[in-house]
């Protein structure tokens, strides 16, 4: 079967490795499909809608080729430690915070509903939120969070015209 990856939070430095190596295409931001006449509109969702401007201002210095470049000079257990390091506080900076759907909150949503007012798309999946999420943002378009597959065990089946988000059991 086709494997895309698309980058987020936790891998934005991700080049060409999986292209060259294994012919995956690796997808930056959200791409488009269509699936029997469905637009689907598809990515991570890290960084899109509203809010999070720290975040959003890091990421851009994070992604500056010259930051990068500074990065690769530091010994490989004193990068990861950093990362480690903050990644740990971002988690414990947003927790109890990405177990509930917060209706018109929800940074993903709300880009969702951005994203339709110019563009007609049938469905909108992302993975960023550690949530399944599953609601219409109008009569004819549906949002879709896959959650997060370390202990929830979702995955999106679609045909174009049967969307389902699903629980992998063993």
């Amino acid at each position: 079967i086709p494997v895309y990856f698309f980058t987020g939070n936790h891998d934005m430095w991700m080049f060409d490795y999986f292209p060259n190596e294994f012919n995956i295409p690796v997808f930056k931001g959200p791409i488009e499909i269509t699936i029997n006449q469905k637009i689907i509109l598809v990515g991570h969702g890290d960084g899109l809608g509203p809010g999070d401007h720290f975040y959003k201002f890091l990421k851009t210095v994070f992604k500056n080729p010259f930051a990068q470049w500074l990065f690769q000079w530091l010994h490989p257990n004193v990068g990861m430690g950093i990362a480690k390091l903050w990644s740990k506080r971002s988690r414990l900076h947003s927790s109890g915070t990405q177990d509930k759907f917060k209706g018109e909150g929800e940074w993903l949503y709300q880009y969702c509903l951005e994203a339709e007012k110019t563009k007609h798309h049938d469905l909108y999946v992302f993975g960023h939120r550690h949530l399944p999420i599953d609601v219409k943002i109008n009569e004819t378009s549906r949002y879709i969070n896959l959650g997060e597959w370390i202990s929830q065990y979702n995955y999106l089946r679609t045909n174009g015209t049967e969307t389902e988000l699903l629980l992998f059991e063993d």
